[in-house]
């Protein structure tokens, strides 16, 4: 489970994810579609007594929630391959001009 790099606007609508059931409830009404179900399915698979996989496992969907309800992720999730690519060759070439 991965999520783009993005540091959520702090200033936004943050719902309460400190405890699993406050993740699920985020995820069921907050997140992406289809993500309650994933986290789920993962945290099955998942030994519970391995505390950092599961530590990682809720930062990434906590990050997931957080990311869907901020403009500027979901704008930059919303960008169109060729503007991205464009934009990494334009920094690729800028790098290398250095």
């Amino acid at each position: 489970m991965t999520a783009p790099d993005h540091q959520p606007d702090r200033s936004g609508f943050n719902p309460p994810m400190g405890t699993l059931a406050e993740l699920r409830e985020a995820l069921s009404t907050w997140g992406f579609p289809g993500d309650r179900q994933k986290f789920e399915e993962e945290l099955d698979i998942l030994n519970l007594d391995d505390l950092t996989g599961v530590r990682k496992l809720t930062q990434a969907y906590r990050h997931r929630v957080l990311l869907r309800n901020d403009p500027q992720g979901m704008a930059a999730l919303a960008r169109p391959t060729d503007d991205v690519e464009a934009e990494l060759r334009r920094k690729l070439s800028e790098a290398g001009t250095r």
